[in-house]
């Protein structure tokens, strides 16, 4: 790579995107669901985006450590976590927060109550 162009800069894009897209996904869930069921929600995807940090951390240092991935030093701010750049943390995150979000923008929307049939119940000898 030349010019300014570092590893940051490539992730502004894909964080910017999935900004927005949890906003979206916030003022739909907002609009769908109650308040107990959004926390719920909420609590969920915090706890999986730790998990996805702390096991990112892990991989990433074994690769860098292993020689698999190295980083040029003049594309990098200069803060690491271990071995890796602080940058390369941006993409986890951005997959925290995408993944909820399109959970709630692509799921469809209850129209009954649990466990009232859509459909009356067939009589046994109408079935096939």
């Amino acid at each position: 790579m030349t010019g300014t162009a570092t590893y940051a800069l490539l992730a502004v894009p894909f964080l910017a995107s999935a900004a927005l897209v949890a906003v979206a996904a916030g003022a739909v869930a907002a609009r769908r669901r109650g308040a107990g069921r959004r926390r719920v929600g909420i609590v969920s995807a915090v706890v999986a985006g730790v998990v996805l940090l702390v096991m990112t951390g892990v991989f990433n240092n074994v690769i860098v450590g292993l020689g698999i991935v190295a980083y040029d030093d003049a594309l990098i701010t200069g803060a690491r976590v271990g071995l890796f750049p602080v940058e390369d943390l941006a993409y986890s995150v951005g997959a925290a927060l995408l993944l909820p979000s399109c959970w709630v923008l692509l799921e469809r929307p209850r129209t009954g109550t649990v466990g009232t049939p859509t459909q009356p119940p067939r009589r046994p000898e109408e079935t096939p």
